[in-house]
């Protein structure tokens, strides 16, 4: 028999729900039961991909802490994974026993939640265990409580071990409509191979670049074509260049979600943009679009952008406090 244990909570020291844990490790150990445990709060950057780790299990136990409000975000994350990406066919065989400890109210109303969102899922909900702890080390010391949870793990072993039936829940009903409600059907395996895609921050990152470029091209074209011909911010520098006597300078300014560099050649009273390269600017800068934007529209200034860090920028400073004041935009 193999049982899983998913820890939803920070991982302190002081935590109850570690105790619990660990006692019920214990027992099942005792009994042969292989368990292995999954801290949520170490796997936050890859907790989509942990609905495919229930696919050996005969049980899982999800314990989480009460610490103000709610399961907490850990174990909603995966929750949320195990809806989108978890095998149902395999949750419909699945038992799960919910662990709360709180140190404030709510601990009868988390174990509610967990039992609910597994039954949504399709699995096999377990009564579990909530309980209040006011002073965690009287709580561990406490041979009774001990007693208590270690009875629990023995039932939870001979529920699985016997295959169990449990009476059926009126929220069948509501997850059958969520279920006929999505329109995308994806097998097992596809829902396993979204999961990693979705737990690889540079596949993530990467779409979001052909979205936001895809977002920018029919911007383009909606606008009649005027970025294409890479006019975007010129016509706002040139209507609002104010030159300054015997001032001459050069901006480079890169919009890190387009990836083009935009050119500000200054020549006393003659002003040259366009889009380009020009490595040996006076200021070489780095934004994003929307702050550029933000900048032509008088909602802030260049200097104040740098100020607060929406924008990065090296060479001569006193040149670039200056392009505020050669270029003066009207608050829109």
């Amino acid at each position: 028999m193999k049982i899983n244990i998913y820890y939803g909570g920070r991982g302190l020291i002081e935590d109850p729900t570690l105790y619990v844990i660990g006692k019920l490790t214990e027992v099942l150990v005792e009994l042969r039961v292989k368990v292995t445990r999954y801290n949520l709060y170490e796997e936050k950057n890859t907790i989509a991909m942990l609905p495919k780790t229930l696919k050996e299990a005969d049980g899982i136990i999800l314990a989480t802490t009460v610490e103000w409000m709610g399961i907490g975000g850990y174990m909603q994350q995966f929750l949320d994974s195990c809806w989108l990406y978890a095998d149902k066919e395999k949750l419909a065989k699945l038992y799960m026993m919910p662990i709360v400890t709180a140190s404030t109210y709510g601990e009868r109303e988390a174990k509610l939640t967990l039992i609910q969102a597994w039954e949504m899922l399709g699995g096999i909900a377990y009564n579990g265990l909530s309980t209040y702890v006011d002073d965690h080390v009287e709580f561990e010391t406490n041979n009774d409580y001990a007693s208590l949870i270690e009875n629990k793990a023995e039932t939870y072993y001979r529920v699985i071990n016997q295959r169990r039936s449990m009476l059926p829940a009126s929220n069948i009903v509501l997850r059958q409509n969520l279920f006929k409600s999505n329109s995308i059907v994806l097998t097992p395996q596809e829902s396993e191979q979204l999961s990693v895609y979705v737990s690889d921050d540079t596949y993530v990152k990467k779409q979001k670049e052909d979205i936001e470029e895809l977002t920018q091209l029919y911007k383009d074209m909606m606008n009649g074509g005027e970025n294409e011909s890479d006019q975007e911010f010129i016509r706002n520098l040139k209507e609002n260049f104010n030159p300054i006597e015997e001032f001459s300078a050069s901006y480079s300014i890169e919009f890190t979600d387009t990836k083009k560099i935009l050119i500000v050649e200054i020549q006393e009273k003659h002003l040259k943009c366009y889009y380009g390269e020009k490595a040996d600017a006076d200021v070489i800068a780095k934004t994003k679009r929307e702050v550029m934007n933000k900048l032509v529209l008088g909602r802030i200034t260049f200097q104040g952008a740098f100020m607060s860090g929406e924008l990065t920028a090296k060479g001569n400073f006193k040149t670039l406090r200056t392009f505020d004041q050669v270029f003066q935009f009207n608050i829109l």
